[in-house]
This record gives structure tokens, sequence and C-alpha cells, in this order.
């Protein structure tokens, strides 16, 4: 199971840092992917990170503000999100896939979403 949590209220410009749980069981050699889907649009890819070696991958619209993370001995991966804009506002999922891939549909494991306001 994954359990995503960390969302909240936040001005422009401002921070917040996501969390994903993984438990039950091990995601050793799976990749952790960020995904968020705005009200009426559709779920987009925004980062992910492979879990034994660490690489990642990043949307263009996020990159130089958006970093992920894991953190092995709590079987959590971070996402952590600065200078954060108006249009990052959606509720952000995270999803494990057994390949490093952008593709929404290539991961069968999801957890519940964590909403992100951004005000302007």
């Amino acid at each position: 199971q994954l359990q995503a949590s960390g969302g909240g209220l936040v001005q422009a410009g401002g921070s917040l840092r996501l969390s994903c749980a993984a438990s039950g069981r091990t995601f050793s050699n799976y990749g952790i992917g960020w995904f968020r889907q705005a009200p009426g649009k559709e779920r987009k890819f925004v980062a992910s990170i492979w879990w034994t070696s660490g690489i990642t991958r990043y949307a263009d619209s996020v990159k130089g503000r958006f970093t992920i993370s894991r953190d092995n001995a709590k079987n959590t991966v971070y996402l952590q999100m600065n200078t954060l804009k108006p249009e990052d506002t959606a509720v952000y999922y995270c999803a494990a896939s057994s390949t490093l891939t952008s593709n929404a549909g290539s991961y069968p494991f999801w957890g519940q979403g964590t909403l992100v306001t951004v005000s302007s």
C-alpha cells in the first residue's frame, strides 16, 4: 500500500513536502512516481525515482522547483515542492511501477491523493 500525505494550502512562492509511505510489501525493485490531477484535467506525471538506484525523472514544468527523494529506512518517498505556483494546484498521487516511466498506465499501485492548493 501507498499512503500519500503532506498536502495543504500555501501561498504562491511557498513550499510543501509531500510524503509517500509504502507498507505491506517491498517496493525495492520499483519506481515510485508522483502524478497530479487538477480539476477537470487529466492526471499528469510530475516526477519519479527508482527505489534502489535513486535515478530520478521530472516533468519539464517542475524541473528546478521540485525534488523527489527517498528514505530507505522509512520506506518513504518525498516530493519537495518549492517556488509553488497557482498552476501547481492539484490532487497529488503517488504510485509504484516496475519500470521508471512517466506513463500513468504503467503504474499498477496507487495511493490516495493529497490536495495541494496554491493561492495567488
